[in-house]
């Protein structure tokens, strides 16, 4: 199987131009035969960049408000027309897809690891276990729902998001699944990816590929709340995009500042043979001794009524 990670400069709060910019990459990728594709860290409609830079736990602070308010309906929910329109697009080219959105519930947002299959549609969706530091100003707390491996021309994949990653559990609720391939999205950069997608591929005797974005603070709108801010402030994601073998080497070091497809040809016989030494959901476990549960219930939010 041919794989790639969409490394593209993510249309920061503008959706439709988002979801112009992935079909545009799925259709690059089915042109050079590409059967599976992964998007970054909420590619749609964006990372939220400025907390960090602006004191976002300012308490009741009303540009803090209104920023949130712009990042909330810049977002998509699963049932919107953005996802509907790309997972019309992954139908008709066949290119399996994960697609890291910003997605918009009610009043909170959720970062969320779409995955859309092009015979079945979204088969999962992903909401990030635990906001990593500043993000928990503006994400919610995700659940187990979309924890899940797919199979797709014979090979099994799973995905997670960001500093999720590094969830030992998370990646064995995968592994156990029998995953080949893992799939990480980042909101882009090399620092984070340069470790984890290695050790990974060598935890987990699994392909590793790791997608993500590029963005400038030049990038924010001009009527977002917090631009005067931010404009100056110059770049922040550089991509960190890339892949590795069963065998924690590298098949594409992390790529910086290039807006492409990285793309690798996946071998499943170098899965099997790596896993003649070590497979850690299989003769290397011992679920007499060991044993993880996984709660894969949607937790909505409460509803009153009379």
């Amino acid at each position: 199987m041919r794989i790639a990670a969409a490394q593209a400069r993510c249309p920061w709060l503008d959706p439709a131009a988002g979801t112009a910019k992935v079909l545009d990459f799925l259709n690059d990728a089915a042109g050079q035969g590409v059967e599976l594709v992964a998007f970054p860290e909420t590619f749609l409609s964006g990372y939220p960049f400025w907390v960090e830079r602006t004191d976002g736990a300012r308490f009741d602070d009303p540009d803090q408000k209104r920023a949130y308010a712009a990042y909330l309906d810049a977002a998509v929910e699963l049932g919107g027309p953005e996802l509907a329109q790309i997972t019309e697009a992954v139908r008709d080219l066949g290119v399996f897809t994960y697609l890291g959105i910003s997605e918009r519930s009610g009043g909170t947002v959720y970062c969320t690891l779409v995955a859309i299959s092009p015979e079945e549609g979204v088969v999962s969706a992903h909401r990030k276990l635990v906001p990593t530091f500043e993000e928990r100003l503006v994400w919610g707390s995700g659940d187990g729902h979309g924890l899940r491996a797919h199979s797709f021309r014979g090979v099994r994949v799973g995905g997670l998001n960001c500093w999720e990653n590094w969830m030992p559990l998370a990646r064995q609720a995968l592994y156990a699944q029998g995953v080949d391939l893992h799939i990480s999205v980042w909101p882009g950069s090399t620092a984070l990816t340069r470790d984890i997608t290695r050790f990974i591929a060598r935890e987990g005797r699994v392909w590793s590929l790791a997608a993500g974005a590029l963005f400038s603070y030049a990038d924010v709108p001009a009527d977002f709340p917090l631009y005067d801010r931010l404009k100056e402030l110059g770049p922040r994601a550089d991509g960190g995009s890339a892949i590795a073998g069963p065998d924690g080497e590298w098949v594409v070091e992390p790529v910086a500042g290039e807006e492409r497809l990285v793309i690798a040809d996946l071998d499943l016989a170098a899965v099997r043979g790596e896993r003649q030494n070590f497979d850690p959901a299989g003769h290397y476990s011992r679920p007499d001794v060991l044993q993880l549960q996984v709660d894969r219930r949607r937790q909505a939010t409460a509803h009153f009524t009379d």
